[in-house]
């Protein structure tokens, strides 16, 4: 990546961080995918109980490989005949992993979702949350991350799911109520009363949607 983006991306971390900070929230930084699998890993105690949300993210670092080849418990829902079995042990993990559709240069974390499984997991329930966050993701603030959210996030969410919504033909927002929208709860953290349980590790590179 070029030095100059590096440096940039550098410094408008630690300005999410201090946002993250003073919201009750752990906000990190990593300067390539290894070092955000390091920093993740070093997160999350030998033996936890690990689940996840939808997050790419979270692939591409590597870290779903680590979590099943590593020391941990590794709840894979794509694993479970019964989903909604699966789906419900994340309430009481000791640690959630996802990403975020946007976050604030001061820290507000956007996220949208259909099935709320996601959603629901970062606001209760798992003792620790941990979000891979690419740089791709800032946003000046809520507004620009409600339109990164619905207009970039959630179309291709759509169309690789094969959806059929106004966005995945379009590629842009359309306020839909279509039977397929994923548009169907939206998040925005901007507080955690738990300091300690929502860690985002913000990453110097273009990862997820």
């Amino acid at each position: 990546m070029d030095e100059r983006i590096t440096k940039r991306n550098a410094l408008l971390a630690q300005k999410v961080i201090r946002g993250l900070q003073s919201r009750n929230m752990t906000g990190h930084y990593a300067a390539t995918r290894p070092e955000a699998l390091e920093l993740a890993l070093s997160l999350i105690p030998e033996g936890s109980a690990v689940t996840m949300g939808g997050g790419m993210s979270i692939h591409e670092i590597g870290l779903v490989d680590a979590l099943k080849l590593g020391p941990y418990d590794f709840i894979d829902r794509d694993e479970y005949e019964d989903k909604r079995a699966a789906m419900l042990k994340a309430y009481d993990a000791d640690v959630f992993l996802a990403s975020a559709n946007a976050i604030t240069e001061d820290g507000v974390i956007v996220n949208i979702d259909g099935n709320a499984n996601r959603v629901s997991a970062i606001a209760q329930g798992p003792r620790k949350v941990i979000l891979i966050v690419g740089m791709n993701k800032v946003c000046s603030d809520v507004d620009g991350a409600m339109k990164r959210a619905r207009n970039v996030a959630a179309p291709i969410n759509a169309q690789r799911f094969g959806l059929s919504t106004p966005c995945a033909k379009t590629g842009s927002c359309m306020n839909c109520k279509s039977p397929d929208t994923i548009c169907c709860q939206f998040l925005i953290t901007r507080f955690s009363w738990h300091p300690g349980r929502i860690h985002v590790i913000l990453v110097n590179d273009s990862l997820g949607f």
